[in-house]
């Protein structure tokens, strides 16, 4: 094939090529990368790469002595560079080294990807379905979303009900601060977690002598939570002698530390937290109708994530950023049949659960995220039955999953045999077969 061919070729994609020998001049540039930057070929050419391109990376990450240094190619590098007119562009750069007949390394081809309308449609996305660390674009999560503000400013008790993990601190930590209290400390203590003697201690503190083992005075949280928030979750879980008792702080907002006379005033708001049915609870006695009224002021309640599959693929993205930033990975997506399999599943630890299944994927995955990556329990439970497979035979069988993964891997014949579990030139010898 002809240089003129070559150069027909380049110029036809959308994507940014250009060529830079070891000095890291440019020797050849394509049209789309032309174009990035705002300048003509006779502008370019002989010109350093970090002096055309202005990126991020130049100065301490250069991709071409990456890889000199480590002799392999790198791929979809998030990075920056600067137009003509200083503009930011959010691109992606892979660099594959060139190589002459003797196998060292005479230069780089480097191709760019403009991705400024994707990131700033994520942006959108984000500020749109994003509040105060929550995702979601459910309906009766948006409607809550309205109200948070209100009920922040109203210094009224708040009772959030919701099964495990469906985010109860988070809306907690939001209604702190957007309230005026927000300066000031915001205190959670788990009322399940400890026994009657030990959360009044921890609640109220207590002085020096008080029992044996006080050695010392100790503030409680309330004390430490002065001009505050103090969050109080697991409420449900208060045996019945010591609701009286909180009962009694909800009303007067006064409290007497443990081994002391002397009763001290309280600036603080309360925020309760439960994943039990209280009104159950108070209909058998269980719970106080008087605190019960008390704590919940004002009522939300938390719908489970089976109940707003729709905010599966926000929260998956949220948790994705979030592990990258956390792991130092670059995990772009799942593939269609993990989201698929994650939005058939039922959650019964909601969104903590999600969180959980992300990070497991962290570890097993490398690249994009797919059922093998997922834990067994979410594939066990969604694979498809053999019965759907008792007429097809082996090879048949064989190019389904050839097929899928050349398709989730985007047509990249090496990540597809990696997720096959076979070689690149065992996956070659298959499609030429097919061929035949």
């Amino acid at each position: 094939m002809r240089k003129a061919e070559y150069e027909i070729i380049l110029n036809s994609i959308a994507e940014g090529v250009f060529v830079v020998n070891l000095d890291r001049e440019i020797i050849y540039i394509n049209e789309a990368a032309k174009k990035l930057v705002g300048l003509e070929e006779s502008e370019i050419i002989g010109k350093k790469c970090y002096e055309i391109f202005k990126s991020s990376v130049c100065e301490k990450k250069c991709l071409l002595k990456r890889i000199l240094k480590d002799n392999q190619a790198i791929y979809d590098e998030d990075v920056e560079i600067k137009d003509l007119f200083g503009e930011r562009i959010d691109v992606l750069v892979s660099a594959v080294p060139i190589k002459d007949k003797s196998g060292k390394t005479i230069g780089a081809v480097e191709t760019i990807r403009d991705i400024s309308i994707v990131k700033e449609l994520d942006k959108e996305i984000r500020e749109k379905y994003t509040f105060q660390d929550i995702v979601s674009k459910n309906k009766r999560m948006s409607e809550i979303f309205k109200i948070l503000p209100d009920v922040a400013k109203s210094d009224s008790t708040v009772l959030i009900s919701g099964e495990n993990g469906t985010g109860k601190e988070l809306i907690a930590n939001a209604i702190h601060n957007l309230s005026f209290r927000k300066s000031r400390p915001f205190v959670k203590i788990n009322c399940g977690a400890l026994p009657d003697n030990l959360l009044e201690s921890e609640l109220f503190g207590y002085k020096k002598g008080a029992f044996t083992g006080a050695v010392k005075d100790k503030p409680g949280r309330v004390e430490t939570a002065e001009g505050g928030t103090i969050f109080l979750d697991e409420i449900g879980d208060l045996s019945p002698a010591f609701q009286i008792k909180l009962l009694r702080f909800l009303q007067e907002k006064e409290y007497t530390p443990l081994g002391c006379n002397k009763t001290y005033k309280a600036d603080v708001r309360i925020l309760s937290a439960t994943n039990r049915d209280l009104t159950e609870m108070t209909n058998n006695g269980k719970f106080r109708q008087d605190l019960y009224f008390r704590i919940r002021v004002v009522e939300i309640d938390l719908p489970p994530l089976r109940e707003r599959k729709s905010d599966i693929p926000l929260l998956v993205d949220h948790f994705l950023s979030k592990f990258n930033r956390m792991k130092g990975k670059r995990i772009s997506k799942l593939s269609d049949r993990a989201m698929e399999l994650l939005m058939k599943y039922d959650y019964p630890g909601n969104i903590r659960e999600l969180e959980n299944i992300i990070e497991y994927s962290f570890v097993i995955c490398k690249d994009i995220i797919t059922p093998q990556c997922l834990p067994n329990y979410i594939t066990g439970k969604q694979t498809e039955s053999l019965d759907e497979f008792n007429t097809l035979n082996l090879k048949e069988v064989e190019k389904q999953l050839i097929e899928k993964a050349i398709k989730l891997s985007n047509n990249n014949k090496t990540k597809a045999a990696k997720m096959l579990g076979i070689s690149r030139i065992s996956l070659w010898k298959k499609l030429k077969e097919r061929e035949k």
